[in-house]
């Protein structure tokens, strides 16, 4: 079995509190990367919309506009913010996600960006799922009141270190990304999310363990803090899990950077003692791999 982490990985989720001002935000993100990787972090991961409030009402004001790439800094202040901040902490940095607008088709969008070492855009992935919900007497959220789904499964192979897949909270519900994402050889599966106080002590935890076990990879859910006099409160609890679908790390809900160090080597003993990917009867039922999967929007 090849090892699909090529060397032992420090993993820093940083649960950032956020609030109206972008300018703000920014800063703030700054100060805390910059700990997490004078902490020994080379991989940081910041929540689901960490430059701005998470809500419906929010994402047309906040949005930026990233095609084409590179936009310029009057487009996107956080694109260069994270560009520059990757370079300067010589760590690879996953940009949690921001609302992005494309003008060209007057659309909303839900968007990670990874950058690496050098500054240089890895990888954009546009979330898929869109988060509309109706749980009576407890939460109603519909995104697709504002937003788009993005159109495609998003890797990035990392040359030092080996495959990733990036996801956004609701798309952590489908395990369906997470299948093809283990198939395809990635050791870690990253979810910037916000879950809250309904979904979060029903499934937040659940579904990290359930990605890690059902794949017998690496994953991480990285949650905005909890910040009560918002108009959506956050669940917070990020979390790294490893491919036993032990919990490594869980925050609280305030603003804390988590830390857990990934080895190769869990994953391969992992897979050793319980051989999912061997027992698998593609006779029975659909290899899911050998589907139409889109990597292109």
């Amino acid at each position: 079995m090849a090892n699909l982490l090529k060397r032992p990985l420090k993993l820093a989720l940083v649960q950032l509190a956020t609030g109206t001002d972008k300018t703000a935000n920014l800063s703030r993100a700054r100060s805390r990367v910059i700990e997490a990787s004078q902490n020994g972090a080379s991989l940081v991961v910041l929540p689901e919309c960490f430059n701005s409030p998470y809500g419906c009402q929010y994402f047309p004001s906040y949005a930026e506009t990233l095609l084409p790439s590179p936009p310029s800094k009057e487009q996107s202040p956080t694109f260069h913010e994270l560009s520059a901040l990757a370079k300067e902490t010589k760590t690879y940095l996953l940009g949690g996600s921001i609302p992005e607008y494309e003008a060209e088709t007057r659309k909303y969008y839900n968007t990670s960006l990874m950058f690496d070492t050098q500054g240089d855009l890895i990888a954009t992935h546009r979330k898929i799922h869109l988060f509309d919900i109706d749980i009576p007497g407890k939460i109603t959220f519909k995104e697709s009141e504002v937003l788009s789904p993005g159109n495609k499964i998003t890797l990035v192979d990392i040359p030092d270190l080996g495959k990733i897949a990036l996801a956004i909270c609701y798309d952590v519900r489908f395990p369906e990304l997470a299948t093809i994402a283990a198939s395809k050889g990635c050791f870690l599966l990253l979810y910037p999310g916000a879950f809250n106080l309904t979904t979060g002590p029903l499934h937040w935890s659940l579904q990290a363990r359930a990605r890690a076990m059902d794949n017998q990879v690496y994953v991480g859910l990285c949650s905005p803090a909890r910040d009560m006099d918002a108009s959506y409160n956050a669940w917070g609890h990020s979390m790294i899990v490893d491919p036993n679908a032990t919990v490594l790390c869980e925050a609280a809900e305030g603003e804390e950077i988590v830390y857990a160090d990934l080895d190769g080597s869990k994953i391969e003993e992992t897979r050793k003692g319980i051989p999912l990917r061997e027992q698998r009867r593609f006779d029975v039922y659909p290899d899911l791999d050998k589907g139409k999967i889109k990597f292109e929007e």
